[in-house]
């Protein structure tokens, strides 16, 4: 027995026959639908060719015009709406010819009205499976275009010169989206914000954009990780997995820290980036993808292919373009462009109104190195907007740069200015206690690192969020300290 129908869906029913439209028409009403019977396709067409029902069941022979000519002019007016064709046995091949003319379905005469209905409500559940995906797909592309908006150029902050030549490469790389690229530059600088920039701005915008650290994932996965797997594959693999590149398929790669991938996977992923073919873990055929590699590292890559590190090959094979972004403390002439920025965004995204900077804080800001670069600046206005409450920031919320302890006195001083300071793109001399102490990038980086260790006890996971670097890296560079 067919359940009622408890929404308003229309249907036309369209017959030269009296007995049969009636029949059909009165069924649809005893189901819940909206259903209006028509003697032929011309009225039928007069009164739908305005209005459109959700779904017309047309008579294929009829006097004027035919169901077929009547299937054509509602898929063109009106695309949405499903027709069903009933015709005589001697009528199948023109039925067929409907269906190839996008015809839901087709009946010969006479109807059952239990197949009818069955019918009906396929096309019922098919009409809102297709909302649904117009609707996903209409918020896909808001979606893609806020993020372009979020991600592009445009919202890419700076005035320096050596930033405008950058914006200048990401535009030429926008305007291809197949030239695979090489982000380099030291941790913090915004290599992420780049790779989304050029496939944000690239014909590739709307597909997928796919980041992975290769120095988060540990050797033993890397390739499961990128490539996928089969269940059974290994000990933990429960069921299929896709790998990244598959993810990535017709879109974006993004392979952050790839100077640290290990030798065997560099390989691997040369085989893959010279065939495009991808094959899991405990597959035994691979499947072609279609995958732009924009790839990213801070490290040497010269010094670790010199001793053996990272493979050459490889190297060339993603260094198609290279993109080297400057440190902070080489476009000074941004930080207060970009404090101000931060505190800005920041502020709103906390519900608070967006604070001032007093100008012995911006002193502090444009002395500082800035090891941790662009991502230490946003952390250090974020903590500072935190604390400050109402006013002003001042040097006394940036923490970063409060230094305590013997660490201070290489530190650059923090309160009201004290005299005149020099300062250029390697070392700052700032006042202390009247002496100038000069203050290095490594001398810096070893306080920040002290510092950060000593506010969280020793959690070395938690100092390197405060230093908004992966915890691997931190301890590498404690290993080195």
């Amino acid at each position: 027995m067919s359940t009622r129908v408890e929404t308003y869906i229309s249907v036309a029913v369209v017959d030269d026959e009296l007995s049969i439209r009636e029949t059909l028409a009165h069924h649809l009403k005893e189901l819940g639908y909206i259903a209006t019977a028509y003697p032929s396709a011309d009225e039928a067409w007069k009164a739908i060719e305005n209005s459109a029902p959700n779904l017309v069941i047309t008579d294929l022979r009829m006097p004027g015009m035919s169901g077929l000519d009547l299937l054509r002019k509602v898929h063109e007016r009106h695309p949405s709406t499903e027709v069903v064709i009933i015709t005589a046995h001697a009528d199948k091949d023109a039925a067929i010819e409907a269906l190839r003319h996008g015809a839901f379905d087709f009946f010969e005469k006479p109807v059952r009205l239990s197949e009818l209905t069955a019918t009906l409500e396929r096309t019922i559940r098919y009409q809102t499976v297709r909302r649904e995906r117009d609707q996903l797909a209409a918020q896909l592309s808001a979606m893609t275009d806020r993020e372009a908006q979020r991600w592009g150029v445009t919202a890419m902050i700076g005035t320096a010169h050596s930033f405008r030549k950058i914006l200048g490469q990401i535009r030429i790389l926008q305007q291809t989206d197949s030239t695979s690229v090489l982000l380099t530059g030291e941790s913090g600088t915004g290599k992420e914000l780049v790779a989304r920039a050029i496939h944000f701005g690239s014909g590739r915008s709307s597909k997928p954009f796919i980041a992975v650290n290769c120095s988060a994932v540990p050797g033993e996965l890397a390739e499961s990780e990128l490539f996928g797997h089969m269940k059974g594959s290994f000990t933990g693999a429960t069921a299929d997995r896709k790998g990244c590149f598959t993810l990535a398929h017709t879109g974006t790669l993004f392979l952050d820290e790839i100077g640290d991938m290990p030798g065997p996977m560099q390989a691997k992923l040369l085989r893959v980036l010279e065939d495009g073919v991808v094959t899991p873990v405990g597959a035994t055929t691979g499947s072609k993808v279609n995958v732009r590699v924009i790839a990213a590292t801070n490290a040497d890559l010269a010094g670790r292919m010199s001793n053996g590190r990272f493979r050459q090959d490889l190297y060339y094979r993603l260094a198609h373009y290279t993109v080297t972004l400057p440190p902070l403390r080489e476009r000074k002439s941004d930080i207060p462009v970009l404090a101000q920025h931060f505190a800005k965004t920041l502020a709103m995204e906390m519900g608070r109104q967006p604070p001032g900077i007093s100008k012995e804080a911006f002193d502090a800001l444009e002395c500082y190195p800035f090891p941790g670069n662009v991502r230490e600046l946003r952390n250090m206005l974020e903590r500072a907007i935190l604390e400050v409450g109402s006013g002003d920031i001042r040097p006394e919320h940036l923490h970063f740069l409060s230094l305590a302890d013997g660490a201070a006195r290489r530190a650059p001083q923090l309160g009201p200015s004290r005299g005149p300071s020099t300062r250029d793109s390697g070392t700052c001399t700032a006042s202390l206690n009247d002496d100038q102490i000069p203050v290095n990038l490594k001398e810096a980086e070893t306080i920040l690192i002290k510092r950060a260790m000593t506010m969280t006890d020793g959690n070395v996971s938690a100092a390197a969020r405060l230093l908004g670097i992966h915890r691997t890296k931190l301890h590498r560079r404690i290993c080195r300290t």
